[in-house]
């Protein structure tokens, strides 16, 4: 399926050009930066950005540590386009609304797209800034965002194949190796999709675990299903910033949550480079 899929709507592509012509440029490697991972875009080389606003096809998220913000810029040569922020279900965004943003990456060229979210962790022996390299998800929202898609989707995009694959095998290895090798505590997991944005209740966090869940968060899943109706390769990772103990529970705010995510920031760094470095010279668009 990779390299295979539907072509970005009129709107993103006419989007696209918006950009181009302001002063942006194409990517190979498109990356949603989650809740306090924004900064990480003020490390591309040679960086342009734009209010997302300004494309005339994405709105701007009200969440806390989302900037709103496209930017686009290199890395060891080889071009990026990230997204600071996205938006959610629970802001009152559509469901149509919800992979804007990674449509408009596919019409700047994307290929390879790395999905990040701050999220909380489900296993008691889970420390705060670990990593979740997303390796499966469970959807707990009813899927009408998926219904949106399937609706823009030929038959053979909507299989339970094609699902089953959302997330590719090969970079969630790569993605474990790089935080391996820079020394951040990371794991492959499932991550499980609620609506939010309150954050669960003791009895949910017990369901959860029993479902197999390693992740909790209210975002990644609708990101990573436009992703793979587009063609593109996906990888995704959850920076823990709370740790569940349903008989011990604390209070998490999202002041506190923006502050852990950034603290784990190198590890999610790590995983870019990653990506960066298998893109061969002549793939370079």
């Amino acid at each position: 399926m990779d390299g295979v899929g539907c072509r970005p709507r009129p709107e993103a592509r006419a989007a696209a050009e918006r950009m181009l012509a302001a002063g942006g440029s194409r990517g190979t490697v498109g990356v949603v930066l989650g809740t306090g991972l924004g900064g990480l875009a003020d490390r591309l080389d040679d960086s342009w950005s734009i209010d997302s606003r300004a494309t005339g096809w994405l709105p701007t998220s009200t969440a806390t540590g989302h900037a709103g913000r496209l930017v686009c810029g290199g890395l060891a040569g080889v071009p990026l386009v990230m997204l600071q922020g996205r938006v959610h279900a629970y802001e009152g965004f559509t469901a149509e609304t919800l992979g804007r943003g990674v449509e408009l990456l596919a019409a700047l060229g994307v290929q390879t797209l790395l999905l990040t979210n701050a999220s909380g962790g489900l296993r008691p022996d889970m420390q705060g800034g670990e990593l979740v390299v997303v390796s499966d998800h469970l959807d707990f929202v009813g899927r009408p965002w998926a219904a949106a898609l399937a609706e823009r989707s030929p038959p053979e995009q909507t299989s339970a194949a094609a699902q089953a694959a959302c997330y590719d095998a090969g970079l969630v290895r790569e993605s474990l190796a790089a935080t391996r090798r820079a020394g951040v505590p990371a794991r492959a997991g499932v991550y499980a999709y609620l609506l939010g944005p309150s954050y669960e209740t003791r009895a949910e966090y017990r369901m959860l675990r029993r479902f197999g869940a390693d992740a909790v968060g209210m975002s990644t899943v609708p990101e990573a299903v436009a992703a793979r109706r587009l063609g593109l390769t996906v990888a995704a990772v959850s920076v823990v910033t709370n740790v569940a103990r349903p008989d011990a529970p604390d209070h998490t705010d999202a002041d506190e949550v923006c502050r852990l995510a950034g603290d784990a920031a190198e590890g999610v760094w790590a995983i870019i480079e990653s990506l960066v470095n298998r893109i061969p010279a002549g793939a370079i668009t």
